[in-house]
């Protein structure tokens, strides 16, 4: 009898530690899928959706859901490159990198590597161990035949090429990059890489001396960016190379007419790269001093207004390259002071950014102006660094072609260890499996009767499952029916006698005493408003809901919370010549996503109480203007950030777009252009 109590009170225990254990697993799938659904919600600001998907991943982690684990991380990973929090971003790549292993996951192990090539050139300036990540994604992009993916990878190896003076490579990379690139449909993203492609082009062959080839990879970079909807901020770039390129041929004055054309339209680059203008101020002054003219003072004006400008900016790069032009064009004028005073200024600083060639300039200028034991200082130095860096350009071809080696080494010898430990795993297994079929058989009896009563289990589960499935249809149904059945019996009893009996009251109007007409008068106004009043509940009980709310209802509902959130008085308009339901998802969902990334911004940074949106239809076009009362910006100062580049992203997404129009103390207009077509 104990024996039978003691055994109970074991089984008692095990259910409710397995009960218990089972009802945390649920909990926690529950709290798994609530943390990823708040991780895309972009309605919440990056910091939060980051506590999210932590938490996501460290309960996806606790439950071994790998796959889910690995989808949640590469989410934070763009969540970490949005926050710049390079350490972060980098070690859970690493983390994604060794887990799509484990999964062999193709494309997750390709995009690691991506992300590890993008975290190494940006955040850490070690091109090698760029270069190599970069290469074994593109490797896995070449086997999964991801052509988009595979000419983004060829396009990141070609500019650290360049960077690091292998110009022959770099152009091998792009031309690869431009076959694929033709390939691919011409979308806005496609096109500018396909400018991007011909820009690096035209520049490493005029880093190798061949000028008319530069110019017509140039030439053909100004045709693709003028097919763009958005080229013109690349234009403006390939104008400065070409200026730049016939500056190189002594084309003086064309270079002129180029870098002018450049002055003149400052509000096409500027909102993009606002350090641009300095540069072009700086090109042009340098460039009127090598054609010998001598308006010292319009130049000398030129190169101080582009030395405040990089001053202001905090741009040490412009700032460098004017100050060696500075001491260029004093030297010109034989103007000793000024020439030690910008050589100085122009070594110290080119030391910080470690610029290099302008470095050396500025050695060899010093090296003239100062005398005896210093100015041999700065001449050996420039030796020295010139010894250096020829070495480097020497081992830079061979660098690279060691590190595709190396890759490939590294691949075999991976390879030929899997192979060793599959057939250790092999044999293993085959001892395992025979020390275990014994006991395998032996207990075999007793796991088929435990799992006859499982199955049984199972069973009796699914009918009472199917049975509460069937019993909610009938409840659906009979609740249908009953709302349909008081909607009639409302229409077609109640509401059909007081209209009879409206009638009647009605008919009574004609008998004498005013008392009495205005008695009747109320009753009837009350008849009336009951009727109204049953008609409004007839129609109610029998209206489907499903369709839901119109996108213009949505839009107000996100603008009315939005700015209730953020403490901001809204007026928003809309036109009603709008067949919204013809309009693509896309399109509505990126229209949504603008306007909520807007109010983001104005809530951020603003400092705004009014915020004012008109949606109207001017011909075949969506116009959307956003409006605040905020402090405004300078948009020749302004840098882009995330939230402006985001609007920008989505508008290009869906053909649109986009201009913003600010002055400090003064508010900010956006204004969206998307194409409507039924």
């Amino acid at each position: 009898m104990l024996k039978k109590c003691f055994c109970l009170t074991i089984i008692v225990l095990i259910c409710s530690i397995l009960y218990s254990q089972k009802t945390n697993k649920n909990t926690d799938i529950d709290s798994l899928f609530y943390f990823r659904d708040k991780v895309q919600d972009e309605t919440l600001n990056i910091a939060d959706r980051i506590r999210f998907a932590e938490k996501t991943s460290f309960i996806a982690k606790q439950r071994n859901l790998d796959s889910l684990l690995l989808i949640n991380n590469r989410n934070l990973s763009l969540l970490y490159f949005y926050e710049e929090e390079s350490d972060k971003y980098e070690k859970i790549n690493r983390a994604n990198l060794v887990l799509a292993t484990k999964l062999k996951d193709t494309t997750a192990i390709a995009t690691a590597n991506y992300n590890l090539g993008g975290y190494f050139s940006y955040f850490e300036i070690k091109n090698d161990s760029s270069y190599y990540h970069y290469l074994k994604a593109l490797k896995f992009y070449t086997f999964l035949n991801d052509k988009p993916n595979q000419l983004s990878s060829l396009l990141a190896l070609a500019d650290i090429q360049d960077t690091e003076k292998d110009y022959i490579g770099s152009q091998e990379s792009a031309v690869k990059a431009l076959e694929l690139a033709f390939k691919l449909p011409k979308t806005e993203r496609n096109l500018d890489n396909i400018w991007s492609l011909y820009n690096l082009l035209g520049v490493s062959s005029q880093n190798l001396g061949d000028f008319q080839k530069s110019l017509e990879y140039h030439e053909k970079a100004f045709n693709i960016a003028d097919s763009m909807i958005n080229g013109d901020y690349n234009k403006s770039i390939t104008i400065n190379n070409q200026a730049g390129v016939q500056r190189e041929l002594l084309n003086y004055n064309k270079a002129l007419e180029l870098y002018n054309s450049l002055l003149d339209n400052r509000d096409v680059y500027e909102p993009y790269d606002e350090t641009f203008y300095p540069l072009i101020i700086d090109n042009v002054a340098y460039t009127k001093v090598l054609a010998g003219n001598k308006d010292y003072e319009s130049i000398s004006k030129l190169f101080y207004e582009a030395y405040d400008l990089s001053s202001v900016l905090d741009d040490d790069i412009t700032k460098l390259a004017v100050t060696i032009d500075l001491a260029k064009y004093y030297k010109s004028r034989a103007i000793t002071d000024s020439i030690l005073k910008y050589a100085e200024k122009a070594y110290n600083l080119s030391k910080k950014i470690t610029s290099n060639d302008i470095l050396l300039e500025s050695m060899i200028l010093l090296s003239e102006l100062k005398e005896g034991n210093e100015g041999k200082k700065y001449l050996l130095e420039h030796i020295k660094l010139s010894d250096s860096l020829l070495k480097v350009e020497r081992n830079v071809t061979n660098k690279f072609a060691r590190i595709e080696l190396e890759t490939d080494q590294i691949e075999a010898q991976n390879e030929q260890i899997s192979k060793e430990n599959f057939y250790l795993l092999l044999l293993s297994a085959g001892l395992l499996l025979t020390a275990t079929l014994v006991y395998i058989i032996l207990s075999q009896r007793a796991k088929n009767k435990e799992l006859r009563l499982v199955q049984e289990q199972q069973r009796v589960n699914e009918e009472i499952y199917n049975l509460m499935l069937g019993q909610q249809d009938k409840v659906e149904e009979a609740r249908a029916q009953e709302k349909i059945r008081v909607s009639k019996e409302l229409h077609d009893g109640v509401l059909g006698r007081l209209f009879g009996a409206r009638l009647s009251l009605d008919s009574l109007n004609f008998s004498e005493g005013k008392e009495a007409m205005m008695n009747r008068a109320n009753y009837i106004g009350q008849l009336k408003t009951i009727e109204d009043d049953i008609r409004k509940i007839s129609h109610e009980m029998n209206t489907d809901f499903v369709s839901g709310s119109g996108f213009m209802d949505i839009v107000s509902e996100l603008i009315e919370n939005q700015t209730k959130a953020y403490g901001l008085t809204n007026d928003f308009n809309y036109t009603d010549d709008f067949s919204w339901e013809f309009v693509p998802n896309k399109t509505k969902i990126n229209i949504y996503r603008i306007l909520q990334e807007s109010m983001q911004n104005i809530y951020k940074h603003a400092e705004a109480s009014h915020v004012k949106i008109d949606i109207l239809r001017k011909k075949d076009e969506i116009i959307i203007y956003i409006e605040d009362d905020g402090k405004g910006f300078d948009t020749t100062k302004a840098k882009k950030g995330i939230g402006l580049k985001n609007m920008t992203s989505r508008v290009l997404d869906i053909d649109g777009k986009i201009s913003f129009t600010s002055k400090p103390n003064n508010g900010t207009i956006v204004k969206v252009k998307i194409p409507y077509k039924v």
